[in-house]
């Protein structure tokens, strides 16, 4: 007996996963499986590992948009390659992908290509946003994370970088990176 799975993911804690639940108990999914993770690597994605090692030959899994499965082409084709070597297949309830027809499998390509050209698209611009704020003085880097004043003091205690970081609990290059950027 197949079962149709579906498959519901967000990228942070305070994103909601109702929307796609929805659309997937409308289009059939008996179980739905969903978690908050990044969609940009397959690893640490327990729930869609989960579902991969599950599935049987004629179920179907369904999701809303591929995006949701895979951000980069090597993941959503090795994701693709195990389904079809299981028997089982990817439909989109947002896009006219579905893994059992010829049709459906050479759009769900062309849409892995667009989606991994625009993370790579979204990337470059904040990387030039960031340079931007740089470069105007706006951006500043997160907040440090090592207490310079600590670190002074016990340079001028007479201390090493060694027993300073065994002390505040850090790395000695973190001690030797601060002295660095302060000398």
């Amino acid at each position: 007996m197949s079962v149709i799975y579906g498959y519901a993911r967000v990228s942070s804690v305070d994103q909601d996963l109702t929307i796609q639940e929805e659309a997937l108990r409308s289009a059939g999914a008996t179980l739905i499986l969903k978690e908050k993770r990044s969609g940009t690597t397959i690893e640490g994605r327990e729930e869609l590992s989960r579902l991969l090692d599950f599935v049987r030959k004629g179920d179907t899994i369904i999701i809303t948009r591929i995006d949701r499965l895979a951000r980069s082409i090597g993941d959503l084709a090795a994701i693709v390659k195990r389904l079809e070597e299981r028997g089982v297949s990817l439909k989109a309830t947002e896009q006219p992908i579905d893994t059992s027809t010829p049709a459906g499998r050479a759009f769900l390509q062309m849409l892995g290509v667009f989606a991994e050209f625009e993370t790579a698209i979204r990337k470059e611009r904040q990387l030039e946003g960031i340079a931007k704020a740089k470069k105007e003085g706006v951006y500043k880097g997160r907040k440090a994370s090592v207490d310079g004043g600590k670190i002074n003091e016990l340079v001028t205690a007479g201390k090493g970088a060694t027993e300073i970081a065994k002390t505040l609990g850090i790395g000695r290059a973190t001690v030797y990176r601060y002295l660095g950027e302060k000398g």
